[in-house]
C-alpha cells in the first residue's frame, strides 16, 4: 500500500499528494518521495533535479514554463504558506487555458504535481515561504518562458486576503510575460508537449 494518496483535481494529470504522517510527541516523520510508492499510484516520474527557493510575504512567482526541456515538477512547502497554481498550455487538451490551485503549507504537507505542457507559479502567503519542488528534467535558461499572472482570459483567482495587487512583489521578467492569446500566437507555445 502507497504512503501517498493521489488526489485528481479539475484538469486531467494535475493531482494533489497527500503523504502519511506519522507522528507523536516527539514531532513527526514522513517520506516526500519513493519512486516505488509513486509508481504504485500511477505517477511515473524520473526526477533529475531539486529546487528550493524562499519568499517573503506577498511575492508571486511565475507563471513560469520551458519550450524545450519541458519540466514536470513535484512541489511542496517546508515552511509558510503559499498558494500553487498550474496553468494548462498543452495546445490539444480540452482544458487548455484553465488552472488548478491548492494552498500548500508546512502545516498541510501537501504536494502538488505538475506535468509537462503547463505554466506553473506561487503567491507568498505567510510571512515568509521557503518551497522546494523536484523536475523531471535540467532548467534551460534559453528556453524560459511565461505566462502573465494577472491574464483576465486566464483568470486566476489569487487568494490576496490584505494583499494589495500594488503590493505584490514580482521580478521585472515575471510583470512582462505576455497573455494566453499573445502566447498562443508565438512559436514558442508551439513547442510545449
Amino acid at each position: 500500500m502507497s504512503k501517498f494518496k493521489k488526489i485528481e483535481t479539475s484538469i486531467k494529470d494535475v493531482y494533489i499528494i497527500e503523504p502519511t504522517v506519522f507522528g507523536d510527541n516527539r514531532g513527526y516523520f514522513m517520506e516526500t518521495y519513493s519512486k516505488k510508492d509513486f509508481e504504485e499510484i500511477g505517477l511515473n516520474y524520473n526526477f533529475v533535479q531539486d529546487n528550493q527557493s524562499k519568499s517573503k510575504r506577498g511575492v508571486l512567482r511565475g507563471l513560469h514554463f520551458q519550450t524545450k526541456n519541458t519540466q514536470a515538477k513535484l512541489v511542496r512547502v517546508i515552511k509558510g504558506e503559499v498558494f500553487d497554481v498550474a496553468v494548462d498550455l498543452r495546445p490539444q487538451s480540452e482544458t487548455y487555458g484553465k488552472w488548478e490551485g491548492v494552498i500548500l503549507s508546512e502545516e498541510n504537507k501537501k504536494m502538488f504535481m505538475i506535468p509537462k505542457g503547463f505554466a506553473h507559479g506561487f503567491l507568498v502567503l505567510s510571512d515568509e515561504a521557503e518551497f522546494t519542488y523536484k523536475c523531471d528534467d535540467f532548467y534551460n535558461g534559453e528556453a524560459e518562458g511565461g505566462l502573465a499572472w494577472n491574464d483576465k482570459d486566464v483568470a486566476i483567482a489569487w487568494p490576496l486576503g490584505d494583499i494589495e495587487i500594488k503590493d505584490l512583489l514580482t521580478s521585472e521578467k515575471d510583470a512582462k510575460w505576455p497573455s494566453l492569446k499573445e502566447l498562443k500566437n508565438t512559436n514558442l507555445f508551439q513547442n510545449l508537449e
